[in-house]
């Protein structure tokens, strides 16, 4: 199942609009979509390595236009989002974020590229508590620089080798990831 999914990804990683699709999906993932654009980068990569680092900027530059979006939101209407937030059952990661955010202010938004706590979150709580503009900016262009580069390069590094694997192990992996989220939430659900 999870390697005939892996390949049409592959397949439309090589499409003529990928790029669009990408810069789409960064934008929208760092406001509203709940799929990070990591899914569509790695196999970007691996369909044409020369353009590895080009992709990464593009993914970054979208991630930190779409975060400057979620700032707005939050900025200007987090009253009118909150009940969104609630129902996609982000609270605890929005309360999670503005702690963090008040601990550690532009440092957490660096480390926000790899942290748990989906972007799009991270975004409207920086704009809800009035982060400094520049300071959000740079921050989410380092972190979230980071995250992407480190994709690109080891994608780039493992080529078709890591493809060969990775198509290998999809199908374990994906039940693994599918068995663990079940999990959590039946954890989550009870707790």
């Amino acid at each position: 199942m999870f390697r005939g999914l892996y390949d049409r990804v592959l397949s439309a990683s090589r499409h003529r609009h990928a790029r669009r699709y990408l810069f789409g999906l960064s934008l929208t993932e760092a406001t509203f979509f709940p799929v990070p654009p990591d899914v569509m980068l790695a196999p970007m990569v691996l369909a044409d390595r020369q353009s590895a680092w080009r992709l990464a900027f593009l993914t970054t530059a979208a991630s930190v236009l779409g975060g400057l979006i979620g700032y707005l939101i939050g900025l200007l209407a987090i009253e009118a989002v909150m009940p969104l937030i609630e129902r996609a059952g982000y609270v605890d990661a929005y309360d999670a974020a503005v702690d963090a955010f008040e601990r550690f202010g532009v440092w957490f938004v660096i480390l926000a590229g790899f942290s748990p706590i989906p972007f799009k979150v991270i975004t409207i709580a920086a704009g809800a508590l009035g982060m400094p503009l520049l300071g959000f900016v740079f921050g989410a262009m380092i972190g979230r620089g980071a995250r992407f580069y480190m994709v690109a390069g080891l994608i780039y590094a493992g080529g078709e080798r890591a493809a060969d694997y990775l198509r290998d192990w999809v199908d374990t992996l994906g039940w693994v990831a599918a068995g663990l989220t079940i999990v959590a939430l039946i954890v989550w659900w009870l707790w």
